[in-house]
């Protein structure tokens, strides 16, 4: 029998108790439960979408905060300038050297090793100058003459240090011209002769199984002087390689106006390579806020030492080098008329200075000195011929 409430005798909150104990909820606490529920999704749902934006935002944020605050900065390629500093005997800081960014093998370079050896050799007694009369005399003297060069193919190792203050005035361009030839002939002889001793035995070391120890520290102070720090094999073979010598003569001859520019005659340049250096010669003309100067030797063997170098270390003449190596794997001569055509860089008027390359090659038959060989002095040097 059911037990009778007189519900009109309970107030409110008595009522709200025995509600509570059957398990009801009042429906207004209910609907603010599930309003609050509600809300916490919305808040949620909003923060999260708030977080997802800003790292989706953050890096196209950061790139254009970065590159608009960024100060402009100013690539430069310091490698002439250290390259003076080498010739004058100064020393690199490594500080310096170790703060750059090299961004290719081939601009890996570690200048003091490509050109510490460049001017090793040079002495007191090759760096004297010697009157046009004078030399005249000695080549006569020695039976050296242009003439005999062309046909019997052999030079006489005659080492002139720098060249007469008379050759501008020898009014004669032909005599002029000989003797400008006669002089730097032997010199890039010379060094051609040294680099294909290297790689005569270069290619000797490659054909072996093991090395020895000193064959393994000859070939790591090759790869430091011909900028190959890879250590690759490959590339030192392309990279170490003469040039020939009617191409050499032809730049020293555009470069220098047959050896009469203020370049040649007083800081023996032959190929007129830049510097930035406080060592130098200024350009006659060049404006005040000019950097640059045309780079002093002390001898003319030393730059023709650097100029083969630099041709055979530099990025800028990565063509000229692989045009060389495939000449070499096809078994054909090395065309100074071919190879010109990849020295576009070597001045600022690029193409027009190919063209006058093989003009002042063609016009001189320089190419008929490129069989000729050194008379030599050692049994090295026999070895070639």
């Amino acid at each position: 029998m059911t037990k009778n409430v007189n519900i009109s005798l309970m107030d409110i909150k008595s009522l709200r108790k025995i509600l509570l104990r059957k398990g009801f909820l009042l429906s207004r606490k209910s609907i603010v439960r599930k309003q609050a529920s509600l809300q916490n999704i919305y808040k949620i749902s909003l923060a999260s979408l708030l977080i997802i934006s800003f790292f989706y935002l953050l890096p196209p944020s950061y790139k254009f905060v970065h590159k608009v605050l960024k100060p402009n900065l100013e690539i430069k390629n310091s490698s002439n300038q250290k390259l003076t500093q080498v010739l004058e005997g100064k020393l690199l800081d490594e500080n310096e050297l170790n703060k750059e960014n090299y961004n290719s093998t081939d601009q890996d370079l570690v200048y003091q090793e490509l050109y510490g050896e460049v001017t090793e050799e040079d002495t007191l007694e090759s760096g004297v100058r010697l009157k046009a009369s004078v030399l005249y005399q000695l080549f006569e003297d020695t039976n050296y003459s242009l003439k005999d060069v062309r046909l019997n193919k052999i030079a006489k190792p005659v080492e002139i240090g720098k060249l007469p203050y008379e050759l501008k005035e020898i009014r004669d361009v032909k005599k002029r011209k000989e003797l400008f030839i006669q002089i730097i002939l032997p010199l890039i002889l010379e060094e051609n002769n040294k680099i294909l001793l290297d790689r005569k035995k270069l290619f000797a070391i490659l054909n072996k199984n093991n090395n020895t120890k000193l064959e393994k520290k000859w070939l790591n102070t090759k790869f430091k002087q011909y900028g190959v720090p890879s250590k690759d094999l490959s590339t030192l073979k392309v990279r170490m390689d003469e040039v020939p010598v009617s191409l050499a003569i032809a730049q020293a001859a555009k470069e220098t106006g047959w050896g009469t520019s203020r370049f040649a005659q007083e800081g023996n340049a032959l190929f007129g390579q830049w510097t930035w250096s406080g060592e130098g010669i200024k350009p006659a003309g060049a404006e005040n806020d000019t950097t640059h100067k045309v780079m002093k030797f002390k001898i003319l063997k030393s730059s023709v030492r650097a100029y083969q170098r630099n041709l055979n270390t530099h990025s800028s003449y990565k063509d000229f080098r692989l045009a060389r190596a495939e000449l070499r794997d096809n078994k054909m001569k090395l065309d100074s008329l071919i190879l010109a055509n990849y020295l576009d860089k070597y001045a600022e008027t690029g193409k027009e200075y190919v063209k006058i390359l093989k003009k002042i090659i063609k016009q001189n038959n320089l190419t008929e000195l490129d069989d000729v060989k050194l008379l030599p002095s050692s049994k090295k040097l026999k070895s070639l011929i």
